[in-house]
């Protein structure tokens, strides 16, 4: 394994100033001050927070997901936010209609039946088939609008656990307090409209979140328009602003092209660039072999991929240069940049880029190296999916 000893430098001087600008350059000022942020590592932390911030809500719960599936875990939340609403919380779930699909009727009823509002985001059976492609892919949870919850996590078996075997993913998630809170909030009301409701008095009758610590945050909604995403262009004004490193974990690596050759550009003139991808334990195997045709010309520019091998790994994560941090529900991939509803938080906190790039040094201790070699298997693979490699 080549050794990372580029993060251990300190980042650049003025890397605070620099980074933030970048963002503001983008997609306008949108920062906000006063927040904290605490990273949760893998279900065996982040369920336990997120079901005890649920039993501790006192007024309200806003609940966005894409995936909700079978398991011990879509039981508990389900049970959970049945009670809650029965205790006279007033509950708001949003399911994305295609990847709640597996999840059974029992739950939603005990849900509904017990005064939750639950939607299903753009049902798969409807008439407006030109919108079955576009999906949410959030996944937010906001408790009485002062803590919520944001990352890659999905409410399936398959999270559940330490990434100690396959049957376990490896993933990152979020708790955010502060006034970054509401951002997260209008990210979720912006899906609650699409299932069919107004704004109201009561969505906008709330207290600004209690400032909880130091940390400049910006949420940003990535809402997918043709050429026009926040999101993306948040995250291209990062890439582009680097001087020193860029990490990026991501379970889809799939960029478009302009991104591609800006991470290629960036290497080339001296900025370490590495990438931890999933490896024989993807969910998509589409997805490998699309993530091996757009990497393979990178690995030429200095661009370095780590191939994670103990399990599926989703984590969603991109550092740049120790100082900023950008997390939430988005992919590395076209998928989240032209077709998806995303949530993106871009953080300003070197206690926080170092804990992710420590979490990072981690998975590359477990992944191998990407190969530069291609099959001739790889490359007829790779001929087959370019028809659709833009829709992923």
């Amino acid at each position: 394994m080549t050794e990372l000893g580029h993060f251990d430098k300190a980042p650049p001087e003025g890397s605070e100033d620099w980074l933030r600008q970048a963002i503001h350059a983008a997609v306008g000022s949108v920062f906000t001050s006063g927040n904290s942020i605490v990273r949760l590592k893998n279900g065996v932390e982040i369920f336990p927070a997120m079901l005890e911030a649920i039993e501790e809500a006192r007024e309200s719960i806003d609940f966005v997901t894409f995936i909700y599936w079978t398991g011990d875990i879509a039981q508990r939340f389900a049970r959970l936010l049945a009670k809650r609403a029965r205790d006279g919380i007033s509950i708001r779930v949003i399911l994305d209609g295609f990847g709640s699909l597996p999840m059974r009727q029992e739950l939603i009823d005990i849900m509904t039946e017990s005064g939750v509002q639950l939607e299903r985001f753009r049902p798969i059976v409807r008439w407006k088939v030109w919108e079955s492609d576009h999906r949410t892919h959030r996944k937010i949870l906001v408790v009485d609008n002062q803590v919520a919850f944001t990352g890659g996590v999905g409410i399936a078996e398959e999270w559940e656990g330490d990434a100690r075997n396959p049957n376990e993913w490896r993933e990152t998630h979020f708790r955010v307090e502060g006034p970054a809170v509401l951002g997260l909030r209008a990210a979720f009301l912006t899906d609650w409209r699409d299932c069919g409701h107004v704004i109201d008095e009561a969505d906008i009758d709330v207290a600004l979140p209690a400032e909880a610590g130091t940390i400049e945050m910006a949420a940003i909604d990535g809402s997918a328009q043709i050429g026009y995403n926040d999101a993306e262009r948040a995250l291209e004004a990062v890439i582009a602003a680097a001087r020193q490193r860029i990490l990026i974990q991501t379970p889809y690596f799939n960029p478009s092209e302009g991104l591609g050759e800006l991470l290629t550009a960036v290497a080339e003139r001296g900025v370490a660039v590495d990438v931890v991808i999933p490896g024989p334990h993807i969910d998509k195997r589409i997805a490998e072999i699309a993530a091996e045709k757009t990497y393979q010309p990178m690995l030429g520019s200095g661009v370095r991929v780590w191939i994670y091998q103990p399990t599926m790994m989703h984590v969603k994560a991109v550092v740049v240069d120790g100082t900023l941090s950008m997390i939430g529900s988005a992919n590395f991939n076209r998928r989240s940049a032209e077709k998806d509803e995303e949530a993106v938080l871009a953080v300003i906190d070197r206690d926080l880029a170092k804990t992710l790039e420590a979490d990072f040094r981690e998975d590359v201790r477990h992944s191998v190296a990407a190969s530069t070699e291609r099959t001739l298997r790889h490359r007829v693979a790779a001929a087959l999916i370019k028809p659709i490699q833009d829709e992923m």
